[in-house]
This record gives structure tokens, sequence and C-alpha cells, in this order.
């Protein structure tokens, strides 16, 4: 190194390894001494995971400013079953445009080797092989590219950096109506509106579900105001017909929420500015000036378009009369807690169906079926958290699903639940509490729509609508839990330490007391005898009780920092709010760490 380079703690990257084997590579695999002398980013993401997909959003500025000394490598480490699954990694690389290799690690083998604890988490790999950077969670992006500029000199310097292309090779396009598509809603006309995700457009099918009318939008990524021939999606899930007959759409990356008037044939945005929400950030006013985060799925409820903002684990609405949106629901929080709409937790809600009493949510992450009543209060039908999923009929305090993406409101009163990771669609009857399955063999269904007295399930992973009789003979059974492999800790005294350091070129902000808040919680509550709770304090440790009674639950850590940009010459610098999320499977055991490292940016202690 010389003397102008600047010192970083080095540890040798361990070997990249992958039952699955790669992706983007035209079928060649790699090793870590063929990419020597690139500086690589390992991107461990998983893609049930919104964080990931933002992540992903996130790298290809990166990617594109220093393609030829940088290699983004996306280790895909599962935590569903159906994400194990080879074909579906390959199915998820396409849907979400990733133009980087991708090592498939179905036993988290690498996850492992490198100490993960967090979707996402990258990792920086300088050109001689050692890590020198890890930072969990989103955001990260500006801090790594400053890295990366100061390795390129670095090593350049040194002789150690090798420019020119890189591994990837793009698939093939296939030749399908449908690219991966999200939902679908029927039109007054009787023709059916299809999101094509993948595609970055909206599709006019004909009444029988497979004719193309008409293509809304380019193609290509974008966030356009236009004719249906110039408009521009990026990403575009949820559709709701309004009263006027115009549809409400989720334009999930753009971080919009966009209206198509199929009279007129123009979109036009009602929410979002763009730009991604983030903590700190405006969470009511002019709905044109308030960021988003990832709405997923829309719904008209009580005079409101409803948002399924699963970037956030909220719902927000739409008040077209006032032109403002609001958060509605939920605290930020990922996980499962019912009660009073402020108060409740949501993960990734995905799904939205109203009836007159209840809006339905498909909360995809707790692979649970949640409802909101009109008095504003949570409950839960379905589900019982993070880590529990699989395919179980029978009473609904015993049924299991797997990450569902979407709702629809039977005429019945009950719902149907596109389980999406059990490629199944599954039947909710509130008057008798039970759960059953009506259809399996339906590849990754996203959502469904009533067609008289059919309903027409839209297959994502088979870019087609598929319509099925109502009802349909039940099947399946079996329960799993979550692959991510649970700490071994001793009962007793555990020290919980957050590694969760200001930005480069930022400092923690103290003008107004501690910089930084931990907030601590598990899964049974009984798992922590002393420790749970929030606090602010000058760093991010603390001992926590842990009974020895209950042998094995899921720890939940929240860290929170203020920083600000450190630039003496700025009179009134930037400040920001970073905030990172874990949770930590763990497993009491007498041999086991009473130390628990979980960290954010940094390689830790």
């Amino acid at each position: 190194m010389t003397d102008s380079a600047p010192r970083r703690v080095r540890v040798r990257a361990p070997e990249l390894i992958g039952k699955g084997g790669w992706l983007n590579t035209g079928g060649k695999q790699y090793s870590l001494a063929d990419l020597r002398g690139r500086i690589l980013v390992l991107d461990f993401w998983t893609f049930c995971c919104v964080n990931c997909l933002h992540v992903l959003d996130e790298l290809r500025a990166l990617e594109q400013k220093h393609r030829d000394t940088l290699v983004v490598i996306g280790v895909h480490s599962p935590k569903f079953v159906h994400e194990a699954e080879h074909e579906a990694v390959a199915d998820a690389v396409e849907r979400y445009g990733v133009e980087h290799p991708v090592l498939d690690d179905p036993e988290l083998a690498t996850w492992k080797q490198y100490a993960v604890r967090a979707w996402p988490t990258l990792v920086v790999v300088d050109p001689e092989g050692y890590v020198v950077a890890q930072h969990a969670g989103e955001g990260h992006v500006h801090a790594i590219e400053r890295l990366v500029t100061e390795l390129e000199a670095e090593h350049a310097a040194k002789g150690t950096l090798r420019r020119g292309g890189g591994p990837y090779v793009a698939p093939q396009p296939e030749p399908t109506d449908l690219r991966f598509p999200g939902r679908a809603v029927v039109l007054p006309s009787g023709n059916l509106l299809v999101s094509d995700t993948t595609r970055h457009q909206l599709v006019e099918l004909a009444a029988d579900g497979e004719t193309v009318v008409r293509r809304i939008g380019q193609g290509s990524r974008g966030s356009t105001d236009s004719t249906w021939v110039r408009s521009r999606f990026n990403e575009p899930q949820g559709l709701a017909l309004l009263p006027d007959g115009s549809v409400v759409v989720a334009d999930t990356v753009s971080h919009r929420v966009r209206r198509f008037d199929p009279e007129s044939g123009r979109t036009t945005t009602l929410a979002g500015t763009g730009f991604q929400w983030m903590r700190g950030d405006d969470t009511s006013g002019p709905a044109r000036e308030v960021n988003l985060s990832s709405p997923w799925d829309v719904a008209w409820w009580e005079g409101k378009v409803w948002i399924a903002m699963a970037g956030v684990h909220q719902l927000w609405t739409y008040d077209p009369a006032e032109g403002t949106v609001r958060v509605a629901a939920g605290t930020a929080n990922e996980g499962l807690v019912d009660g009073p709409a402020a108060e409740a937790w949501f993960a990734q809600p995905s799904g939205l169906a109203a009836t007159p009493d209840r809006l339905w949510v498909a909360d995809s992450e707790t692979s649970a079926l949640r409802w909101l009543d009109r008095d504003g209060v949570v409950h839960t039908a379905v589900g019982t958290g993070l880590f529990d999923f699989g395919h179980r009929d029978g009473p609904a305090g015993q049924a299991l699903l797997q990450h569902p993406l979407g709702v629809t409101a039977l005429a019945d009163g009950s719902v149907a639940v596109s389980d999406t990771y059990n490629h199944a669609l599954r039947r909710y009857d509130p008057a008798t509490d039970e759960v059953t399955t009506l259809a399996t063999d339906l590849r990754e269904p996203s959502g469904a729509v009533l067609v008289g007295d059919d309903i027409v399930v839209v297959e994502s992973a088979r870019h087609r609508l598929t319509r099925l009789r109502l009802p349909a003979e039940a099947a399946g059974a079996g329960a799993h839990r979550t692959q991510c492999a649970p700490t071994e800790v001793a009962p007793g005294r555990l020290r919980l330490d957050v590694t969760f350091p200001a930005p480069a070129g930022q400092k923690l902000d103290t003008r107004y007391g501690p910089s930084t808040r931990l907030l601590v919680s598990a899964t049974p509550p009984e798992l922590l005898l002393t420790g749970a709770g929030a606090g602010a304090g000058a760093d991010l440790s603390r001992t926590l009780e842990l009974n020895p009674a209950v042998p094995e639950g899921v720890l939940h850590v929240s860290a929170t920092a203020a920083s600000c940009d450190d630039d003496s010459s700025v009179e009134y610098p930037a400040c920001h709010v970073h905030r990172q999320d874990w949770d930590v499977p763990l497993i009491l055991t007498e041999s086991g760490a009473d130390r628990l490292p979980l960290v954010q940016a940094g390689l830790g202690a």
C-alpha cells in the first residue's frame, strides 16, 4: 500500500460457493481467482425482500459509472422454501432486471462464510481479494461509490487493478405477450387491463384474456405522463378500478401512484415525487410533494385510494378530493402486530381487496392475511410471524401460507388469496374461520380478478392469465420454517453490539442529545427477561437477559442514528436519519455465544 493510500482493515475474502451455480454469465462458472484485479461488490439478497429490490435499483447507476473496474455479484440467499428453487431464482433475476452475475446459493454456504445476518448486505472486495467493507440495509451506495473511487486510484497506482469488460452475459429475451405480469382488472368495456411488470407496460387484453388490444407505455423504465404510446412506467404492479372508470396504478419502482384513463389513453401522476421515502420524510401532505416507497397494490375503499406501501411496511391513503396522501396504518416497523392502525406492524403489505366493512391485506413477509376494519383496527386472520410459513389448510389459527402477494374479494364474503410461493389459490371464509385450497399448480400467482362466475388468476411466472371455475378442489399440506440459519447463543446474559458508524463525509449529530436509538423485542416476547424496549444513548450496545426456559425464538433489533454532513465550510449542513432492522433467529444452547454482533456498516469488532 502506498503512503498516500487510505489505511483500512482487510480480511481475506472467502470463496464464492453456491450449489445452484451462476446466472447471467452465459453458462460460465466463476471463482474469486477469475475475478482478481476487479473491485467486487457482493450483494447478498433474496427476491422476496423489498429492501433487496431497493438495493438492486440503487446499484444500477454505480454499475454503469464504474463498469470497467467494478463487478457487482448478486449472491442469492433464500429465506422461503420457494426461493431455494433454481428456476425461481432465474425467474427473479429476469423479473427484476438484474444486469450482473448472480450466484445461486440455496444452502446459504457463502452467506455463512461471510457471516451475513441481514437481507440485504453489501460486501466490498478489493482487487487483491480482501474484504474491505460491509454494509447491511439500504442507502449505502453513495458510501460504496466513494470507496470504489478510492480503490480504483489505490490499485491503479499499485498495478493491481484490471480494467475491461465484466463477466455479465445478457440472457435472450422470450417472445411472450406478457412478461411476469402483476395484476389484472376488468375495464368497463369488458376487456382486461394487466400490469406487464417486467416490460414496464400496461397491456389491454380482449375479454378472452389472451388477445392483445393495445400496449400502454414505451416498454422502457421511466415515469413519463403522456399518451398511451408515449407514457412510461417502472415495474408497475397493482391496479384498481376507480368509480369514474379510470384505473389507478401502483408504479412500484418509480415510487409513484399513477392514473390511466382508458377512454383518452392518457397517463397522469396522482401521488409521489419519483424519489423513495426515507426516514424523516413527510408522512402526509400534497400528494405530488410527498415521497412514497415501493407502492405494490392499490384499492378503492371508503372514498379513498388505499396504497399497500410495501417499502415502509405501511398502508397509506390518497384522497382525490383534497389531493393529499397520508399514512393510514402501520408504524414502519416490520412484523406482525395487531391493534389500532397507528400502532400496528406490517411486513411488506403487497395485496389489497375491499369489501363494505373490511380492507383485506396480503402481508407477504409474514405470510399472513390481515384486515382493517372501519373503526381503524388491524386484525390477523391467517399467519403468525416473519419466520413461519407453509401450505396447511384448516382452522385459520393453524393454517399456513407462503409469501402471498394478492387477495381478491369473493361474492359470498370470503376472499381468495394468491398464495404466491405455494403456487396456489387459497380461500379464507370469515364465517367458518377456515382456510381451504382452491387450486394448485399455478406458477407464482400474484393476483386474481372475478369475471362472472370465474376467477382469472395472474400466473406471473407462466406469463399468462388463467381462468378457473369457482370453487375448485382443495389440495396440499405441509409446513416449513425459514432456512436462515439460527444463531446459537447461551441462555442468560447476552451482549448485543451494533456497528453503526456515520457514513463517509458525515458525523453523528449530537447537538440535541444522543444520536443513536436502539429498539429490541423478541418473538415470543417471553424470550427476553430483560433488555426489551427502546432507548437512546451514546452507543448501540445493550445487555440482554435470555430466558433459559425458551429454547428458541427471533430477536428483533432496530437501530437508528442521526448524522450531518461533516463540512465546516457549509453553514447549514444536510442532516440524515439512518435505520437498519435485523430479525435474528436464535437457538439457546449452553455452548452458544454470549455476544451478538450486528454490522450495519464497516467490519465490526
